[in-house]
């Protein structure tokens, strides 16, 4: 981008889980997310190999966190926020003198972020406050929740053929589940925001922030996947300065819903950012269904959007056979001459994924690549 410094840190084509990148702008220097994990035990690389691009991760995080001011939240997953404690960062470099604009803890977060998300704060609270969150928590505000279905219509009025009455059954299960989670955020005490003195955390949902000539914008609490998805929600960010525009999904997981795809080509971003389908998941979690609704989405995006990049990454590039999965998607790029990469070959380099695949033709080119980096591969138990 011409007016705006968009810098890759990690995202999972490189060798971790993650989805972290740094923005600067002359009014404001902005890291995304800033969380890594170790790639699942079932992907095809040693285990101190995926150990090692995990510490490579965080390293690449703290250095953007030295010179970033905002720091933003989109959700507490741990390849999209780390934790003061956590051993491989200098949380003073992550976390002191930002402002920390987070997806709010207390609403529209499933049960295990919920805890999650509360740690986070119980530990900046005691790290840089020194108080104790407990004392802190506030009464939870008079809300109402509606059906996030009335939100979705285009979803709403999919027609799913042979599959229509398991989808009834399964958005009916999700209603109650909704319910139910809505019981919690109406009676448990709420995080609230805070202001130190070395530290500030407000909470994003559906807002706008202006810094300069600098904007940055928020979704609504969006589905981690598809409808009423057990994963819980996740904020969309959009950055615009001098006419140009950002939009970073966050997990949206495809966008498997056909509203999300409809908004991302309405923003019109210069740049986009998606996480594709988690297709490690297919059979699982990720059903043919969702997985074709998550490709259709995608291909539309890249025909209807002006998005001059698209940068197709996350939990995609956890799966080596990803591009046999989404085939039709960068056959569709092909034919509108978009440009649809990962994170890696945007860098230059190889997606991990496929030289995992090579790798497991060629054993004796990853030893001398853990040789290279300075890691032994001689340890057969190690190896997936």
């Amino acid at each position: 981008m011409r007016k705006m410094n968009v810098k890759i840190v990690w995202f999972d084509s490189m060798g971790a889980k993650s989805s972290c990148i740094f923005v600067e702008t002359p009014d404001v220097k902005v890291l995304v997310d800033p969380g890594a994990a170790e790639l699942q035990p079932k992907f095809p690389l040693p285990d101190e190999l995926k150990a090692y691009f995990n510490r490579r991760a965080h390293e690449e995080i703290e250095r953007a966190a030295s010179n970033a001011d905002i720091v933003i939240i989109t959700h507490y997953h741990y390849d999209h926020h780390t934790l003061p404690s956590n051993s491989m960062v200098n949380a003073d470099v992550l976390y002191g003198g930002k402002l920390i604009l987070a997806k709010n803890p207390n609403v529209y977060i499933n049960g295990s972020q919920w805890d999650r998300a509360r740690l986070f704060f119980r530990e900046i609270f005691e790290r840089f406050g020194d108080r104790s969150l407990k004392d802190e928590m506030i009464e939870p505000e008079e809300m109402e929740f509606p059906d996030p279905m009335e939100s979705l219509p285009l979803a709403s009025s999919r027609d799913y053929g042979d599959y229509s009455a398991r989808k009834r059954e399964l958005l009916e299960k999700g209603r109650k589940w909704f319910q139910k989670l809505c019981e919690t955020w109406k009676s448990e005490k709420w995080v609230p925001e805070v202001k130190f003195q070395n530290l500030e955390v407000k909470f994003a949902d559906g807002k706008e922030f202006r810094f300069g000539d600098t904007i940055i914008r928020f979704s609504n609490p969006m589905f981690h996947g598809m409808e009423f998805d057990r994963l819980g929600w996740v904020l969309a960010v959009v950055i615009e300065h001098a006419g140009e525009k950002l939009l970073y999904t966050s997990d949206l997981q495809g966008p498997v819903i056909e509203d999300y795809a409809a908004w991302i080509i309405d923003e019109r971003p210069d740049l986009l950012i998606v996480d594709g389908p988690p297709t490690y998941l297919f059979g699982y979690m990720l059903n043919r269904i969702n997985l074709g609704r998550a490709v259709e989405n995608m291909c539309r995006i890249i025909r209807e959007s002006n998005a001059e990049l698209i940068i197709y990454d996350h939990h995609l590039l956890r799966d080596a056979k990803y591009r046999e999965r989404v085939g039709e998607v960068y056959e569709v790029a092909r034919k509108e001459e978009k440009k649809v990469l990962t994170a890696a070959e945007l860098l230059g380099e190889e997606p991990i994924a496929d030289r995992a695949l090579k790798w497991k033709e060629d054993e004796e080119s990853l030893k001398r690549y853990m040789h290279e980096i300075g890691l032994s591969s001689d340890n057969d138990k190690t190896r997936q």
